[in-house]
């Protein structure tokens, strides 16, 4: 490659020769200006041939961040879940366009990445409380962006990453919400209390006596049940894209798994399926067909925001403490480990990619379990010795 440095007025320019245009044939040039002295562009000039003979040479750009993320996510589209497809759309245009948008691509480094979740922290949130978003929120703004920008690199739009210097909020921080569950006493109260006012009764009883997620009951099957054999396999979802309601499939392949049920589920889940057949008789020509395990009056799948909202009428209404749907995931595990279940047997049953994700989940339980394995080995020592 050649170059050459270039006064022009009263500063100085580096002039970099890459090449014929394959099309047209015509001389390539790239213009690098801005240099105070003829020392500062021979200086510049060197470290642009010495990026060059390492293959990390980047042409300037005038394209903005928000040009470059139009095309980034026409691209990666077809390679995502619709739902991933659409959370990082929106997360780009409402947490990282309105302040970084107009910047060059190029010009984007770390410091500004900083400044973003600084003011994302501060007053991110876009609905009518306001306010700052969550480190774990931020956190996960930053790995979109830090996609986005590895992408660019790997396209020839960047030499680097500029995320991979950014400091994002710990997602474990205690900006992060507490995990509340019921205590056993308490589970079974809101059953109780369930059972014969709320047709989604079997749907709470399954969630909490196996730990599976809201989109994964609510996209259950008859035809995933055996309840002769006490199993349910987990092979479709139910997700929200942009408000409507889409079927899915696990995200993992330990998402995708077969989970035993208890004898009292297996008889809740009969028992719902007698009142299902009876609701399909009344609507008759209406019933659309699904083969869903709970699904609305005529058949179609349920609205998974809709179905938590309901869970958090009916909870209020039996005067229980107040919880998230998904807090009977959690509450499954921890009573799971508290009574000595083999956290190998928690992470397959909740679906969790690696069992450090169900030990770091559930520390919290840690504790307890150490004092009883302390005791219980102490017990098998001292107590064949004395």
């Amino acid at each position: 490659m050649r170059g050459s440095v270039v006064k022009r007025g009263k500063s100085w320019s580096v002039v970099v020769d890459t090449g014929n245009d394959p099309l047209t044939g015509r001389r390539r040039q790239r213009w690098h200006g801005g240099h105070r002295t003829k020392r500062d562009a021979e200086a510049a000039l060197a470290e642009i041939v010495g990026s060059v003979n390492k293959g990390a040479y980047v042409p300037k750009s005038r394209q903005t961040l928000a040009e470059f993320t139009a095309d980034w996510l026409a691209a990666i589209e077809p390679t995502l879940r619709p739902a991933t497809s659409y959370s990082y759309a929106r997360n780009l245009r409402l947490h990282v366009l309105p302040y970084l948008g107009a910047t060059p691509l190029a010009g984007i480094d770390a410091g500004a990445l900083n400044g973003l979740y600084a003011a994302l922290l501060a007053e991110g949130r876009k609905d009518s409380e306001g306010g700052g978003l969550s480190p774990r929120s931020v956190r996960y703004v930053h790995t979109i962006a830090h996609r986005l920008f590895k992408d660019a690199v790997r396209w020839g739009r960047l030499a680097r990453n500029p995320a991979d210097a950014a400091d994002p909020p710990r997602g474990t921080s205690s900006g992060s919400p507490d995990m509340v569950t019921w205590t056993a006493g308490e589970l079974a109260r809101f059953l109780d209390g369930a059972r014969t006012t709320d047709r989604y009764w079997a749907a709470y009883l399954l969630l909490a006596t196996t730990g599976m997620r809201r989109g994964e009951a609510l996209g259950l099957r008859w035809a995933d049940l055996d309840l002769t054999a006490c199993r349910a396999t987990i092979r479709q979802t139910v997700v929200t894209v942009n408000h409507e309601v889409q079927f899915g499939t696990p995200k993992t392949a330990k998402g995708r798994r077969s989970v035993s049920l208890d004898a009292v589920t297996v008889a809740g889940l009969r028992e719902h399926r007698k009142a299902q057949a009876a609701e399909r008789l009344l609507i008759g020509a209406g019933w659309r067909d699904h083969d869903l395990v709970f699904a609305k009056v005529d058949g179609t799948p349920l609205h998974p925001e809709r179905f938590s909202r309901e869970f958090t009428r009916r909870s209020a209404r039996l005067g229980l403490p107040p919880i998230r749907l998904h807090d009977l995931r959690h509450g499954w595990a921890t009573m799971a480990l508290a009574a000595g279940v083999h956290p190998k047997v928690v992470q397959e049953r909740l679906g969790h990619a690696s069992i450090s994700i169900t030990l770091d989940t559930y520390s919290h339980v840690s504790p307890a379990l150490h004092g009883e394995a302390a005791e219980t080995v102490a017990a098998l020592v001292f107590g064949t010795v004395r």
